[in-house]
Protein backbone atom coordinates (compact mmCIF):
# COMPACT_ATOMS: atom_id res chain seq x y z
CA UNK A 1 0.00 0.00 0.00
CA UNK A 2 1.46 3.36 -1.06
CA UNK A 3 2.28 5.90 1.63
CA UNK A 4 0.23 9.07 1.94
CA UNK A 5 0.86 12.80 2.17
CA UNK A 6 -1.65 14.79 4.21
CA UNK A 7 -3.18 17.74 2.35
CA UNK A 8 -4.72 20.02 4.97
CA UNK A 9 -6.24 22.65 2.71
CA UNK A 10 -7.04 26.13 4.04
CA UNK A 11 -9.90 25.83 6.52
CA UNK A 12 -8.43 23.18 8.80
CA UNK A 13 -5.17 24.92 9.76
CA UNK A 14 -6.85 28.35 9.86
CA UNK A 15 -10.05 27.51 11.75
CA UNK A 16 -10.01 23.90 12.90
CA UNK A 17 -6.53 22.78 14.02
CA UNK A 18 -8.30 20.29 16.27
CA UNK A 19 -9.43 18.38 13.18
CA UNK A 20 -5.81 18.30 12.02
CA UNK A 21 -4.68 16.93 15.38
CA UNK A 22 -7.52 14.40 15.48
CA UNK A 23 -6.63 13.20 11.98
CA UNK A 24 -2.95 12.76 12.77
CA UNK A 25 -3.67 10.98 16.05
CA UNK A 26 -6.07 8.56 14.35
CA UNK A 27 -3.72 7.82 11.44
CA UNK A 28 -0.86 7.12 13.84
CA UNK A 29 -3.03 4.92 16.07
CA UNK A 30 -4.20 2.93 13.04
CA UNK A 31 -0.58 2.62 11.84
CA UNK A 32 -1.30 4.33 8.51
CA UNK A 33 1.80 5.70 6.80
CA UNK A 34 0.99 9.39 6.33
CA UNK A 35 3.22 12.45 6.57
CA UNK A 36 2.74 16.19 6.02
CA UNK A 37 2.80 17.65 2.51
CA UNK A 38 5.20 20.64 2.76
CA UNK A 39 4.73 23.62 0.47
CA UNK A 40 1.08 22.96 -0.34
CA UNK A 41 -1.23 25.88 -1.21
CA UNK A 42 -5.00 26.25 -1.51
CA UNK A 43 -6.41 23.38 -3.57
CA UNK A 44 -7.96 25.80 -5.05
CA UNK A 45 -11.66 25.63 -4.20
CA UNK A 46 -13.80 23.93 -6.86
CA UNK A 47 -17.05 25.88 -6.59
CA UNK A 48 -16.08 29.31 -7.93
CA UNK A 49 -12.49 29.19 -9.17
CA UNK A 50 -13.11 26.42 -11.71
CA UNK A 51 -16.02 28.34 -13.23
CA UNK A 52 -13.98 31.48 -13.90
CA UNK A 53 -10.59 30.13 -14.97
CA UNK A 54 -10.36 26.39 -15.52
CA UNK A 55 -6.72 26.39 -16.70
CA UNK A 56 -5.43 28.30 -13.67
CA UNK A 57 -7.55 26.12 -11.38
CA UNK A 58 -6.00 23.00 -12.92
CA UNK A 59 -2.46 24.40 -12.81
CA UNK A 60 -2.60 25.36 -9.14
CA UNK A 61 -4.11 22.00 -8.24
CA UNK A 62 -1.47 20.20 -10.31
CA UNK A 63 1.30 22.02 -8.47
CA UNK A 64 0.00 20.54 -5.21
CA UNK A 65 -0.18 17.08 -6.75
CA UNK A 66 3.39 17.39 -8.07
CA UNK A 67 4.63 17.96 -4.51
CA UNK A 68 3.24 14.57 -3.54
CA UNK A 69 4.40 12.92 -6.77
CA UNK A 70 7.98 13.86 -5.86
CA UNK A 71 7.47 12.12 -2.51
CA UNK A 72 6.03 9.08 -4.33
CA UNK A 73 2.98 9.23 -2.10
CA UNK A 74 -0.75 9.45 -2.77
CA UNK A 75 -2.48 12.61 -1.56
CA UNK A 76 -4.84 12.24 1.42
CA UNK A 77 -7.47 14.94 1.88
CA UNK A 78 -9.74 15.59 4.86
CA UNK A 79 -12.00 18.06 3.05
CA UNK A 80 -14.64 17.35 0.41
CA UNK A 81 -13.82 20.47 -1.61
CA UNK A 82 -10.09 19.75 -1.65
CA UNK A 83 -10.86 16.17 -2.66
CA UNK A 84 -13.10 17.36 -5.49
CA UNK A 85 -10.49 19.70 -6.94
CA UNK A 86 -7.44 17.48 -6.56
CA UNK A 87 -9.14 14.23 -7.57
CA UNK A 88 -10.89 15.81 -10.57
CA UNK A 89 -7.72 17.48 -11.83
CA UNK A 90 -5.64 14.36 -11.26
CA UNK A 91 -8.15 12.30 -13.26
CA UNK A 92 -8.16 14.86 -16.09
CA UNK A 93 -4.36 14.87 -16.24
CA UNK A 94 -4.30 11.07 -16.47
CA UNK A 95 -6.86 10.94 -19.28
CA UNK A 96 -6.42 14.13 -21.32
CA UNK A 97 -3.00 14.63 -22.90
CA UNK A 98 -3.94 18.05 -24.28
CA UNK A 99 -4.96 19.33 -20.83
CA UNK A 100 -1.84 17.77 -19.33
CA UNK A 101 0.41 19.52 -21.85
CA UNK A 102 -1.33 22.84 -21.26
CA UNK A 103 -0.89 22.57 -17.50
CA UNK A 104 2.73 21.49 -17.78
CA UNK A 105 3.48 24.49 -20.02
CA UNK A 106 2.58 26.66 -17.03
CA UNK A 107 4.25 24.43 -14.43
CA UNK A 108 7.53 24.52 -16.34
CA UNK A 109 7.78 28.22 -15.45
CA UNK A 110 8.32 27.13 -11.85
CA UNK A 111 10.41 24.05 -12.76
CA UNK A 112 7.64 21.54 -12.14
CA UNK A 113 5.91 18.83 -14.20
CA UNK A 114 2.90 16.72 -13.39
CA UNK A 115 3.10 13.11 -14.56
CA UNK A 116 -0.14 11.58 -13.31
CA UNK A 117 1.58 8.81 -11.34
CA UNK A 118 -0.27 8.98 -8.03
CA UNK A 119 -3.85 8.98 -6.73
CA UNK A 120 -5.86 11.41 -4.62
CA UNK A 121 -7.80 9.94 -1.70
CA UNK A 122 -10.38 11.25 0.75
CA UNK A 123 -9.95 10.01 4.30
CA UNK A 124 -13.49 8.57 4.43
CA UNK A 125 -13.08 6.80 1.09
CA UNK A 126 -9.58 5.64 2.06
CA UNK A 127 -10.58 4.26 5.45
CA UNK A 128 -13.49 2.41 3.85
CA UNK A 129 -11.69 1.06 0.79
CA UNK A 130 -8.18 0.40 2.12
CA UNK A 131 -8.50 -0.01 5.88
CA UNK A 132 -12.04 -1.31 6.14
CA UNK A 133 -14.85 -1.03 8.71
CA UNK A 134 -14.02 -4.41 10.27
CA UNK A 135 -10.43 -3.43 10.99
CA UNK A 136 -11.61 -0.16 12.50
CA UNK A 137 -14.11 -2.10 14.62
CA UNK A 138 -11.29 -4.26 15.97
CA UNK A 139 -9.24 -1.14 16.83
CA UNK A 140 -11.95 0.57 18.88
CA UNK A 141 -11.18 0.98 22.58
CA UNK A 142 -14.40 2.77 23.49
CA UNK A 143 -17.75 1.88 21.96
CA UNK A 144 -19.61 5.11 21.17
CA UNK A 145 -23.26 4.23 21.62
CA UNK A 146 -24.51 7.41 20.02
CA UNK A 147 -27.28 8.26 17.60
CA UNK A 148 -25.43 9.96 14.77
CA UNK A 149 -26.65 12.00 11.80
CA UNK A 150 -24.13 11.40 9.01
CA UNK A 151 -23.63 14.28 6.58
CA UNK A 152 -21.79 13.13 3.46
CA UNK A 153 -21.58 16.53 1.77
CA UNK A 154 -21.80 17.14 -1.96
CA UNK A 155 -18.25 16.84 -3.27
CA UNK A 156 -17.48 13.52 -1.61
CA UNK A 157 -20.09 11.64 -3.63
CA UNK A 158 -20.79 13.81 -6.69
CA UNK A 159 -20.43 13.42 -9.62
CA UNK A 160 -21.16 9.77 -8.93
CA UNK A 161 -19.87 8.56 -12.33
CA UNK A 162 -16.41 9.82 -11.38
CA UNK A 163 -16.35 9.05 -7.67
CA UNK A 164 -17.38 5.42 -8.00
CA UNK A 165 -18.66 5.30 -4.41
CA UNK A 166 -22.26 4.34 -5.08
CA UNK A 167 -25.35 6.42 -5.79
CA UNK A 168 -25.52 9.85 -4.18
CA UNK A 169 -29.11 9.39 -2.96
CA UNK A 170 -28.40 6.47 -0.63
CA UNK A 171 -24.66 5.87 -0.16
CA UNK A 172 -23.67 3.66 2.76
CA UNK A 173 -19.86 3.69 3.07
CA UNK A 174 -19.67 6.62 5.51
CA UNK A 175 -22.50 5.13 7.60
CA UNK A 176 -20.57 1.86 7.82
CA UNK A 177 -17.54 3.66 9.24
CA UNK A 178 -19.79 5.25 11.87
CA UNK A 179 -21.40 1.96 12.89
CA UNK A 180 -17.93 0.39 13.06
CA UNK A 181 -17.22 2.42 16.20
CA UNK A 182 -20.41 1.31 17.91
CA UNK A 183 -22.69 4.21 16.96
CA UNK A 184 -26.04 4.11 15.19
CA UNK A 185 -26.29 5.99 11.92
CA UNK A 186 -29.77 7.50 11.98
CA UNK A 187 -31.62 7.90 8.71
CA UNK A 188 -33.29 11.28 8.27
CA UNK A 189 -35.14 13.07 5.45
CA UNK A 190 -33.04 14.99 2.92
CA UNK A 191 -29.88 13.31 4.13
CA UNK A 192 -28.17 13.94 0.78
CA UNK A 193 -29.07 17.64 0.79
CA UNK A 194 -26.30 20.27 0.68
CA UNK A 195 -25.31 22.00 3.92
CA UNK A 196 -25.83 25.33 2.18
CA UNK A 197 -22.26 26.61 2.13
CA UNK A 198 -20.79 25.52 -1.19
CA UNK A 199 -20.45 27.20 -4.57
CA UNK A 200 -19.88 30.62 -3.04
CA UNK A 201 -23.43 30.70 -1.61
CA UNK A 202 -22.28 31.28 1.98
CA UNK A 203 -20.15 34.24 0.89
CA UNK A 204 -22.52 35.84 -1.60
CA UNK A 205 -25.99 34.91 -0.34
CA UNK A 206 -25.65 34.37 3.40
CA UNK A 207 -29.36 34.45 4.20
CA UNK A 208 -30.21 31.94 1.47
CA UNK A 209 -27.30 29.80 2.61
CA UNK A 210 -28.59 29.68 6.17
CA UNK A 211 -32.11 28.82 4.99
CA UNK A 212 -30.69 25.67 3.44
CA UNK A 213 -28.77 24.94 6.63
CA UNK A 214 -31.82 25.51 8.80
CA UNK A 215 -33.88 23.12 6.68
CA UNK A 216 -31.25 20.40 7.07
CA UNK A 217 -30.77 21.00 10.79
CA UNK A 218 -34.55 20.86 11.32
CA UNK A 219 -34.71 17.41 9.73
CA UNK A 220 -31.79 16.24 11.85
CA UNK A 221 -33.28 17.68 15.06
CA UNK A 222 -36.54 15.83 14.43
CA UNK A 223 -34.58 12.57 14.21
CA UNK A 224 -33.39 12.95 17.83
CA UNK A 225 -29.68 12.42 17.28
CA UNK A 226 -26.82 12.98 19.71
CA UNK A 227 -24.52 14.62 17.16
CA UNK A 228 -23.83 15.35 13.50
CA UNK A 229 -20.76 13.81 11.87
CA UNK A 230 -19.27 15.22 8.69
CA UNK A 231 -16.25 14.67 6.45
CA UNK A 232 -15.53 18.26 5.43
CA UNK A 233 -14.43 21.33 7.43
CA UNK A 234 -16.52 23.65 5.23
CA UNK A 235 -19.66 21.62 5.93
CA UNK A 236 -18.50 21.48 9.55
CA UNK A 237 -18.37 25.27 9.74
CA UNK A 238 -21.78 25.68 8.13
CA UNK A 239 -23.52 23.12 10.32
CA UNK A 240 -21.78 24.23 13.53
CA UNK A 241 -21.26 28.00 13.30
CA UNK A 242 -24.43 28.14 11.23
CA UNK A 243 -26.39 27.10 14.32
CA UNK A 244 -25.19 30.23 16.13
CA UNK A 245 -25.93 32.41 13.09
CA UNK A 246 -29.46 31.03 12.77
CA UNK A 247 -30.05 31.60 16.48
CA UNK A 248 -28.91 35.24 16.16
CA UNK A 249 -30.97 35.78 13.01
CA UNK A 250 -34.21 34.00 13.96
CA UNK A 251 -33.93 32.88 17.57
CA UNK A 252 -34.16 29.22 16.54
CA UNK A 253 -31.89 27.02 18.63
CA UNK A 254 -30.73 23.56 17.54
CA UNK A 255 -27.97 22.81 20.06
CA UNK A 256 -26.57 19.82 18.12
CA UNK A 257 -22.86 18.92 18.52
CA UNK A 258 -20.97 18.74 15.21
CA UNK A 259 -17.87 16.55 14.79
CA UNK A 260 -15.56 15.69 11.90
CA UNK A 261 -15.31 11.91 11.53
CA UNK A 262 -11.70 11.88 12.72
CA UNK A 263 -12.82 13.51 15.97
CA UNK A 264 -15.51 10.87 16.50
CA UNK A 265 -13.06 8.12 15.55
CA UNK A 266 -10.49 9.61 17.91
CA UNK A 267 -12.93 9.31 20.82
CA UNK A 268 -13.53 5.66 19.91
CA UNK A 269 -9.78 5.04 19.77
CA UNK A 270 -9.44 6.30 23.35
CA UNK A 271 -8.21 9.88 22.95
CA UNK A 272 -9.64 12.54 25.31
CA UNK A 273 -11.81 15.29 23.74
CA UNK A 274 -9.30 18.07 24.44
CA UNK A 275 -6.73 16.31 22.25
CA UNK A 276 -9.24 16.14 19.40
CA UNK A 277 -10.24 19.80 19.32
CA UNK A 278 -13.61 19.11 20.95
CA UNK A 279 -14.23 22.18 23.11
CA UNK A 280 -16.07 20.96 26.21
CA UNK A 281 -16.54 24.56 27.38
CA UNK A 282 -19.26 24.71 24.73
CA UNK A 283 -22.42 23.45 26.41
CA UNK A 284 -23.64 21.18 23.61
CA UNK A 285 -20.23 19.45 23.39
CA UNK A 286 -20.07 19.10 27.16
CA UNK A 287 -23.47 17.41 27.17
CA UNK A 288 -22.22 14.95 24.55
CA UNK A 289 -19.16 14.10 26.63
CA UNK A 290 -21.30 13.70 29.74
CA UNK A 291 -23.51 11.26 27.82
CA UNK A 292 -20.48 9.21 26.78
CA UNK A 293 -19.08 9.26 30.31
CA UNK A 294 -22.38 8.08 31.77
CA UNK A 295 -22.47 5.22 29.25
CA UNK A 296 -18.95 4.22 30.27
CA UNK A 297 -19.87 4.25 33.97
CA UNK A 298 -22.97 2.13 33.31
CA UNK A 299 -20.87 -0.43 31.45
CA UNK A 300 -18.58 -0.74 34.46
Amino acid sequence: MKGLSLFLGCLVPNRYPGIEMATKLCLAKLDIDCIDLPGASCCPAPGVFRSFDRTTWMTLASRNIVLSEKMERDVLTICNGCFSTLEDVNRIIKNDEIAKAEVNAHLQKVDKEIKGKIDVRHIIEYLYEEYGPEKIRSSVERQLKLRVAVHYGCHLIKPTRDRGLGGFERPTFFDELVTAIGATSVEYPDKAACCGAGGGVRSALKESSLKMTEAKLSRIKESEVDCIVNSCPFCHMQLDSGQNEIKEMKGTEFDIPVLHYTQLLGLALGFPPEMLGIDTDIEKNNKLMELLDSQTQNEK
